[in-house]
C-alpha cells in the first residue's frame, strides 16, 4: 500500500500539468493568454516590491559587514547562557527573522556540526519551523499592497519571533531534556 501511495505521489505533479490545461481547453479558456496575463501581473508586482526587498537586503548586509551583528550576538550571549539557551543557537534566532534561506543554511550547519539528534540540532529544527521571516514578509507583503506606515507590525512580529523561539527552547528542553 505504501509503495502504491509513493508511486501515486510521484505521478501527481505531471498528472496535474497535463490535466489542468486539458480541463481549461475543455472549458474554452485561452490557456496561453491567461498564462501571459498572469506572468505580466507577476512582473508588475515584482517591480513594485523590488525596492523594499533591495533595501532589506542592503540593511542586512550592512549589519553583518559592519560587525553590528557580531556585537549584538556578544551582547546577547550572557542573557542566553543565564536562560540555559546554547549560545550556538543565537545566530539562527536572529537570522530567522531576516532570511529564510540563510536560516535554513544555518540550521543545516548546526545539524552538521552537532548532529541531528543533539539538543542543538533538535532545537534548531524546531526553531526553523516555529516562525516566519518577519522582515522579509513585511518588506514584500507591505510593499506589494503599498503600505507605507506599518505602525506596530515590526515590533509585534519581532516579539512574536522571540516568543516562538523561547517556546521552542522550552518545549525542546521539556521533551528532549537539554
Amino acid at each position: 500500500m505504501a509503495e502504491l501511495l509513493a508511486r501515486l505521489a510521484d505521478c501527481m505533479l505531471p498528472l496535474l500539468l497535463v490535466l489542468l490545461p486539458l480541463y481549461a481547453l475543455f472549458k474554452r479558456v485561452d490557456v496561453y493568454g491567461v498564462f501571459c496575463a498572469g506572468a505580466a501581473e507577476g512582473l508588475a508586482l515584482l517591480l513594485k516590491i523590488l525596492p523594499n526587498l533591495l533595501a532589506m537586503l542592503v540593511a542586512i548586509e550592512v549589519c553583518q559587514s559592519s560587525g553590528a551583528l557580531a556585537m549584538l550576538l556578544n551582547w546577547l550571549e550572557p542573557a542566553a547562557r543565564a536562560l540555559g539557551l546554547p549560545a550556538d543557537i543565537l545566530p539562527l534566532a536572529l537570522l530567522r527573522s531576516l532570511s529564510g534561506s540563510g536560516a535554513l543554511a544555518m540550521t543545516a550547519e548546526l545539524i552538521e556540526n552537532f548532529g541531528a539528534d543533539s539538543f542543538i540540532g533538535r532545537l534548531a529544527a524546531t526553531m526553523q519551523g516555529s516562525t516566519d521571516t518577519t522582515l522579509y514578509v513585511l518588506a514584500v507583503y507591505f510593499g506589494a499592497v503599498g503600505v507605507t506606515r506599518s505602525r506596530h507590525a515590526l515590533a509585534v512580529g519581532l516579539i512574536a519571533d522571540a516568543a516562538a523561539f523561547l517556546a521552542a527552547f522550552w518545549l525542546c528542553r521539556l521533551v528532549f531534556g537539554g
